[in-house]
């Protein structure tokens, strides 16, 4: 049995840095290089970061990733290299494409063939089909190449191995969402088994954006077992051996072009040491997803701190502990911003969270300002009763002064609302919801405390190895038994507007992530008929205010933004 040792190399490219994203690359291949690798995967689009949008509309782009590609060539000697880049024919069409670098030279290319068109993926925009597979002949093995969505399919890995290949492998740019490593290792493993062929698949990891790539890459035998993954939300490069046996190809069922290359080098390699990979739990996995996601949008986009208003309330508790985990309390600021309806205990609760994350605080009364506005408004209002009006100045106040300080300082701005008051409009325009990052805008009310709850029992400093059980953490246990409010009237609470979290949560899930109709929605939530009727519309109605919102981190299968596309002039209404 001849062995192909392969390397998986999960990448964290920026869109648009092709200097750097080659650079990353060729790292790749001199850690490939170093332990006598053969062949060398690297993600989905990696010399332009992924996804690049209307920069594909850009001929200077296009030449200089086509640049970046001839300057990398000469990295590739004694390893084979699969490099994604964008392709261009003589027509200037463009194609989503992996390069095959070995000896030096760029000697094939693959173009994918499935482009995804749905969700936050907009690929048949810019990109043309490809219309021929490649199959990579080093001596016994026989490697079929495939990027991303062509392996979500049935079609491509089937023609592949009946063309004779015994080993597909796939490049990817998979954006993340909960509990999507598990729903990619059972498809995967049903095309390892249905076809008798082993399956090593490469994803992106970092963050873009709203989106979050998580690697957690993966190499299956033929019987769809999981050899070995990579980390997840981190780089990692993970290596793997592969025994192949001499066969006979098969004759194939669509143009496939084989490209013979040298085959491994022979003689004894030391075996690969033993590198055992955690499986995060469900809640760990989206903190971290929001954690890499708060980090890589702020770090990339040039900023070294972030300020946001620290309330008191859970979903402030929890973009603290967010920030400071991905940055570090020495680039966090929290605003403290009291009013007259801001309780002791509110206000308390705030400054034990940011003493227990080691944060700087900033405090500012906006009583002054707010009573400078009612007296200004006053011969305008008349007796007009007091009513939203003066709860959206309050927190517009609060708006205003966080932006003077980012204006003042260079400190981006965090918005701290949650999907759940996004969905349903229970938002201030200009107010709660200004910021340049939403860092939880896609985690319903619901998940906001088990991710407190659970960052609660796990300090920083236990990841990524096993978790231990802490006795206290940062959040005071009062602000998770508190009902939630926005202290902008007296007595007031969340649920005097909305339905309780946990009935508006699965109604939200069912309507928004999983298109349910009206009727569904009330039989899968377990809400009243009015109930979900009023949230429908509330959702409905809103929807102008979430195209004036931040980006925010994408962690469900159907996030506001890229996900889901409504118009806000709309009269149809769900019956």
């Amino acid at each position: 049995m001849a062995i192909l040792r392969l390397a998986l190399s999960q990448l964290n490219v920026t869109v648009g840095d092709l200097e750097g994203n080659r650079r990353l690359v060729e790292a790749a291949l001199r850690q490939a290089r170093a332990a006598h690798a053969d062949l060398l995967l690297v993600p989905e689009l990696s010399l332009t970061g992924y996804p690049p949008e209307d920069l594909l509309l850009k001929p200077s782009f296009i030449e200089r990733n086509l640049r970046m590609l001839r300057v990398l060539a000469p990295s590739a000697r004694e390893v084979v290299a699969v490099v994604g880049f964008v392709d261009r024919d003589r027509q200037g069409r463009l194609y989503n494409a992996a390069a095959v670098l070995a000896n030096g030279r760029h000697v094939a290319t693959y173009r994918k063939q499935y482009l995804p068109n749905y969700g936050v993926f907009d690929e048949q925009r810019y990109f043309t089909p490809g219309s021929e597979f490649v199959l990579l002949e080093l001596g016994a093995a026989r490697v079929g190449l495939t990027i991303c969505e062509d392996l979500w399919t049935a079609p491509p890995c089937e023609l592949l191995a009946h063309a004779g290949a015994n080993l597909v492998v796939n490049i990817s740019a998979s954006p993340y969402y909960a509990g999507k490593f598990m729903v990619r290792q059972r498809l995967f493993s049903r095309q390892a088994r249905r076809n008798r062929v082993p399956i090593a698949y490469c994803n992106l990891v970092g963050g873009q954006d709203e989106l979050v790539f998580d690697g957690a890459s993966l190499v299956l035998d033929a019987r769809g077992r999981r050899l070995v993954h990579g980390c997840a939300f981190r780089e990692d490069t993970v290596f793997v051996d592969l025994p192949f046996a001499a066969s006979r190809p098969r004759r194939p069922l669509m143009p496939v072009r084989r490209v013979r290359l040298p085959p491994p080098a022979p003689g004894p390699r030391a075996p690969l040491p033993p590198a055992p990979r955690r499986i995060l739990g469900p809640d760990e996995e989206v903190y971290e997803a929001l954690r890499l996601g708060l980090r890589d949008y702020v770090r990339k986009n040039g900023f070294s701190t972030v300020v946001f208003g620290l309330s008191g309330g859970i979903d402030s508790a929890l973009t603290a502990c967010l920030a400071v985990d991905a940055l570090g309390a020495a680039h966090v600021r929290a605003m403290v911003m009291p009013s007259r309806f801001s309780s002791a205990g509110t206000r308390q609760d705030a400054q034990r969270l940011a003493k227990a994350l080691k944060m700087q605080v900033v405090a500012i009364s906006i009583e002054p300002v707010f009573q400078a506005y009612l007296n200004s408004l006053r011969p305008v209002f008349g007796r007009r009763p007091a009513d939203v009006t003066e709860q959206n100045i309050q927190a517009r106040i609060r708006g205003n002064l966080l932006m003077a300080l980012s204006n003042k300082f260079g400190w981006l701005v965090l918005n701290t609302g949650n999907k759940s008051e996004m969905a349903t409009g229970y938002t201030t325009l200009y107010g709660d919801m200004a910021g340049g990052l939403a860092v939880i805008k896609d985690v319903p009310k619901t998940l906001v405390y088990r991710l407190a709850r659970w960052r609660n029992h796990h300090p920083p400093g236990t990841w990524p190895a096993e978790a231990r059980r802490a006795k206290a953490g940062p959040i005071p246990e009062r602000i998770f038994r508190r009902a939630p409010t926005a202290e902008l009237a007296s007595r007031q609470k969340d649920q005097d507007t909305l339905p309780p979290y946990d009935a508006l949560d699965r109604i939200l899930k069912a309507s928004v992530e999983e298109d349910r109709s009206l009727q569904d929605t009330i039989a899968r939530s377990r809400a009243s008929a009015s109930t979900v009727r009023r949230v429908f519309h509330m959702v409905d109605r809103a929807e102008y205010k979430r195209r004036q919102a931040p980006p925010g981190i994408k962690i469900t299968p159907k996030a506001f933004g890229r996900d889901r596309r409504m118009p806000i002039t709309n009269r149809y209404v769900e019956r």
